[in-house]
């Protein structure tokens, strides 16, 4: 018998064992005909019965004997080596415990009238995979899954079908459809050490090469974009800058700041006019904010407007702020805090202090009173027209550079991509669909972390911005200190080995058979196996995940459609790095 799937072919693999028991919510048991180190946990394997074939994921692997004598003595001290052969082949096994994930209708055997029959019955449509809803029949043979079963369930490799790794068992390429990775906001989470930000790196040049979206990278510790150092093999990390050299741009804050020793494509420089109260109360924990800031910074609003930050700033304290009046008294100058704070009803020290504490932003060198020209609608622009710009923060690397630039650029992205979906969807003429676009995080929990997550713009974009063609992809070491609603809006989850129980059960909230899964999560080898779950992959696997290096840049160019991402041996031998 055959399935209508596109990819379809005759099983290649043998059987390795009979489902002897079992259920949907309990996992099918599955009694293994060959040796136990034949097969492992999370290996993925293919059961056909009757009209139905089933994909499933070993979760648990378990010793059993038909009496326990023979499996508490050892039958070689007891009898002859022929004769306790056969007995251990007779009374002792091992089962496996089967996490039945997908099943698809395969019908009747081909060339029969039934077969016909059920042909023009489905109007010769193909069958599509469903979620099991039944189970296979006892005494079904499973098999491990051969390179045809692969490619129906994960796709076969193209320019936005990304490999990104293989089974463990026998090396058949895994792929994630990058074009279903983009719908949706999607998580790569794992230790430090456990290869997240080379899998990341992965994955986002894949991103790039397939452009099914435009991708904005918050380059917190300046990874992504040129070229680094392995710190442990001391070997060139490439960036995406220069694979990518004119589907990237590069940009720096600060002007006049260089990457590296080198220059940005262009560097940005943000108005004081363009933060808002809102983005200093996202500050709240790095400026070491009081209660009372929130009435003040609503006053300073009221006053002054959008020139409220350098209007406030450019107000004298301390020495200077005073003067003697014709009585001898001192009084609060006119263009003092204190002079302000009183005309406003604010308490005077609130408003001083936070004057003291805003000084620490006021002296940053990206902050200025006028940036020339609109940088940040350039920035825009290249998201807008296919293009990923990588925002590299240089010297920046603080949590209060990294919250308040954030935040102020990605509410800019929501409402520019906001109003052009409303133009869109009104058919205002000429008006074009938006570019999806994919808006990458690193360290995740510092910007959504349950304090954090309602004062941010990337909660609403978890939550509400894929219709307005928006999605995030976020980064971390620490998944259980992101909040829980952002957690259950992410589609795909991709996870390099976690440590920490808390982590792990972050991952998999929401997940069917999470508890299955936890046992493989926790069982990954680190810097080499991550457990892919979610939208745009149609079943739960552990993979080896491919390696950062020569190799995998020589593979994806190989796919490519245009001259300039061509490499030559001799770049590709000098930027060299490696997955771990």
């Amino acid at each position: 018998m055959t399935d209508l799937t596109p990819n379809s072919q005759e099983p290649v693999n043998p059987d390795i064992g009979f489902v002897s028991g079992g259920g949907l919510e309990a996992n099918l048991q599955v009694r293994l005909t060959v040796p136990a180190q034949e097969v492992q946990s999370g290996a993925f394997v293919v059961m056909d019965s009757g009209y139905w074939r089933f994909y499933g994921l070993v979760t648990d692997l378990q010793l059993g004997a038909v009496d326990l004598q023979y499996a508490n003595q050892l039958n070689i001290n007891r009898f002859n080596p022929e004769l306790a052969n056969l007995l251990n082949q007779q009374t002792l096994f091992t089962n496996l415990s089967v996490m039945s994930a997908l099943m698809l209708e395969r019908g009747p055997e081909p060339g029969t009238d039934e077969h016909t029959a059920w042909l023009e019955k489905r109007n010769y449509q193909m069958p599509k995979l469903m979620p099991s809803k039944t189970i296979p029949n006892h005494h079904t043979k499973v098999r491990l899954a051969d390179i045809g079963d692969i490619q129906d369930i994960f796709g076969k490799e193209s320019k936005t079908v990304f490999r990104i790794g293989e089974t463990r068992e026998q090396g058949h390429p895994v792929c994630l459809d990058l074009e279903k990775f983009v719908q949706r906001s999607s998580g790569i989470f794992g230790a430090t050490g456990s290869g997240k930000s080379f899998l990341a790196r992965m994955i986002l040049a894949g991103l790039v090469h397939a452009d099914t979206a435009s991708t904005l990278i918050f380059d917190m510790h300046n990874e992504y974009g040129i070229d680094s150092t392995d710190p442990q093999k001391g070997t060139s990390v490439p960036g995406l800058k220069g694979k990518f050299s004119s589907k990237v741009k590069l940009v720096a804050l600060g002007r006049n700041t260089t990457l590296k020793g080198k220059n940005p494509d262009f560097t940005l420089e943000i108005a004081y006019s363009d933060i808002t109260p809102e983005d200093i109360l996202l500050l709240s924990q790095a400026l070491n904010l009081t209660d009372t800031t929130s009435a003040t910074l609503d006053a300073l609003y009221s006053d002054f407007g959008k020139n409220w930050f350098r209007t406030f700033m450019e107000m004298k304290t301390g020495a200077g702020s005073t003067f003697t009046n014709d009585d001898g008294k001192q009084e609060a100058r006119e263009d003092s805090v204190a002079f302000w704070a009183k005309a406003a009803n604010i308490n005077e020290i609130a408003a001083t202090t936070l004057h003291s504490k805003l000084r620490r932003l006021y002296n940053r060198d990206y902050l200025v009173n006028e940036t020339g020209t609109d940088v940040l609608k350039s920035l825009i622009d290249h998201l807008e027209n296919k293009q990923h710009v990588v925002l590299s923060f240089g010297k920046y690397e603080s949590d209060l550079d990294y919250l308040l630039v954030t935040n102020l650029i990605t509410r800019k992205i929501r409402d520019a991509w906001e109003k052009a979906t409303d133009r869109f969807h009104s058919k205002v003429q000429n008006a074009s669909e938006p570019q999806p676009l994919v808006i990458v995080v690193e360290e995740a929990h510092k910007l959504l972390n349950p304090e954090m997550a309602s004062q941010t713009i990337f909660s609403i974009i978890a939550r509400e911005l894929r219709k307005y063609y928006v999605t995030l992809l976020i980064i971390d070491q620490r998944p259980s200190q992101i909040y829980d609603e952002v957690m259950s809006q992410l589609g795909t989850r991709i996870s390099a080995s976690l440590g920490d129980e808390d982590d792990i059960n972050a991952v998999l909230s929401g997940q069917a058979s999470r508890a299955a899964l936890r046992g493989m999560l926790a069982k990954l080898q680190p810097s080499e196996e991550v457990l892919m779950t979610g939208w745009s992959v149609k079943m739960p696997i552990v993979i080896r995940s491919r390696r950062y290096d020569q190799t995998f840049w020589s593979d994806l160019f190989g796919v490519s459609e245009t001259k300039e991402e061509k490499l030559t041996l001799d770049q590709l031998n000098r930027e060299m790095g490696f997955f771990e």
